[in-house]
């Protein structure tokens, strides 16, 4: 009878020496160190009480050598504790969520473009084709000045989507933190395309109340990784400034930024960014301790803007009619693949266990001595991290990470689940796909995740957590849905 289940043997064998290579080079320390302790212990044991009593009269101890000994100790503990970085804990965090009423399905979004661009059927096309593509759910936002015909991206719009955002997303985060606004010692806002004057921390302090004398910073023009931007500012500040609350929001204005032309590389973001934004709060108080959910681990930026063609991959500029619009270059999946190699190249030795940094070593001076066709070794940051949450830049993004990476598609299910219902909502997105993961019940205590954004410049920036506790939330962005996801999302939505 012809065999019909493949052989296993031979992988389940290779997978038991790859489970025993990395237990043994990730304990070797302890593997080591216990057969010494199990020595000294037994020549401790068959030595008698005489012996014992000789040994410790040999050693001669005077009140001089004890002092010494003592204030050394004390001295190495001080300047220990006082150099030692400042933990810093997430407290909590608030995503937005759009009302129903800016809602744009499908049939919505391509009714305004044939309207708005009536006189050119094939950006009509264009749009349809990327849409059919991009991931996207009927569910995505919009705000009220996108969805007159034509659009009306005015000021006094765009202010109003961003006090509608903003403030939602800070009045839900002091009710959930209890946190009072005279509380806050470090504001920090960050939108890359809409920076009014006065900027959009002003508009916080003025609406809170905020104290006078709070460290206020506004970020702008820095992509959609602004927000991992922001978490290292308020790292830095939380070091030198103790017992301290940082207050973070991220977010993309779209309003004033609705490309109305008609160049395909330029209408692509219409196709993509959403509405979305979100507050979190950081602090370096130890009374935060027992009821925040993370520890900052690591913050690690690379910035490639040194290439030509890295820094215009993502361009604001004018198309040949003067409308502006962001203008995303076809080499953009290849310059941030390099950024990410980067990224990862000095992310990968503070994360990775010893198993596969070894590994990667290994491999490394064998194509440098022997011969360079081999294959490189990429690292199983599976090893590392329990958790990814992936920007939802599109479906071409995480593809491409999912990829690279060999990651499953339980790892990336946060970023598509994140694209799919809210959109490519730029830097406040890694947080819609970290509340993804607590409504589903699945962030356990001690476990880690990893943030990775990209943004125009251009940019690749990485944040490491660690869980504090085991979370289910029953409130936030995912609350009416997360019982209908994951979804099947097809390659191809035919409108």
């Amino acid at each position: 009878m012809p065999q019909i289940l493949p052989d296993f043997s031979s992988s389940v064998r290779l997978k038991y020496v790859k489970l025993g290579y990395q237990y043994l080079v990730n304990h070797i320390l302890t593997l080591t160190l216990i057969p010494i302790m199990l020595g000294i212990s037994l020549e401790v044991l068959r030595l008698g009480p005489d012996e014992i009593l000789t040994l410790w009269k040999s050693l001669q101890f005077d009140l001089v050598q004890i002092l010494c000994s003592f204030f050394l100790i004390v001295f190495i503990a001080t300047v220990y504790f006082m150099s030692k970085p400042r933990t810093v804990y997430l407290v909590d965090y608030s995503c937005y969520k759009p009302p129903v009423t800016c809602r744009v399905p499908f049939a919505t979004f391509m009714e305004h473009s044939r309207l708005n661009l009536a006189n050119n059927p094939k950006s009509v096309e264009f749009q349809m084709r990327i849409l059919e593509r991009s991931g996207l759910g009927e569910e995505t936002c919009l705000p009220p000045a996108i969805h007159y015909i034509p659009p009306k991206p005015t000021m006094e719009s765009a202010r109003d989507e961003a006090e509608l955002v903003i403030f939602t997303a800070l009045d839900d985060l002091f009710t959930k933190t209890g946190l009072k606004p005279k509380d806050v010692d470090i504001l920090i806002v960050n939108c890359s395309l809409f920076s009014p004057t006065p900027s959009l921390s002003a508009m916080v302090i003025n609406k809170y109340k905020l104290r006078s004398n709070v460290r206020s910073f506004n970020l702008s023009g820095m992509g959609c990784s602004a927000g991992l931007i922001s978490v290292d500012l308020a790292r830095d500040l939380l070091q030198v400034h103790p017992n301290s609350n940082a207050v973070i929001v991220s977010t993309e204005i779209i309003t004033p930024n609705y490309y109305q032309g008609n160049e395909r590389a330029m209408l692509l973001p219409n196709c993509l960014f959403r509405m979305g934004g979100a507050a979190i709060l950081l602090s370096n108080r130890q009374s935060v301790k027992s009821k925040a959910k993370y520890r900052l681990v690591h913050v690690v930026r690379t910035h490639k803007g040194a290439d030509d063609k890295a820094y215009r991959c993502v361009y604001e500029q004018e198309d040949r009619d003067g409308n502006v619009g962001i203008n995303l270059s076809k080499d953009l999946m290849a310059i941030a693949g390099e950024a990410l190699k980067s990224n990862i190249t000095t992310i990968g030795p503070l994360v990775l266990p010893a198993s596969e940094q070894l590994l990667f070593l290994a491999t490394l001076i064998g194509r440098r001595i022997f011969n360079p066709k081999w294959k490189p070794y990429i690292p199983d940051f599976k090893q590392a991290f329990e958790h990814f949450c992936i920007h939802a830049g599109g479906r071409a993004v995480i593809d491409e990470l999912q990829k690279n990476l060999q990651l499953s598609t339980e790892h990336v299910e946060a970023s598509r689940m994140t694209l799919h219902r809210f959109g490519n909502t730029s830097s406040s997105s890694l947080w819609y796909e970290l509340a993804y993961i607590e409504a589903k019940g699945r962030m356990k205590k001690g476990e880690r995740v990893w943030q990775i954004a990209f943004g125009s410049g251009f940019k690749c920036n990485s944040a490491v957590w660690k869980c504090m506790k085991t979370i289910k939330t029953e409130d936030g962005p995912w609350t009416d849905c997360i019982d209908r996801y994951p979804v099947h999302i097809p390659e191809v939505v035919k409108l």
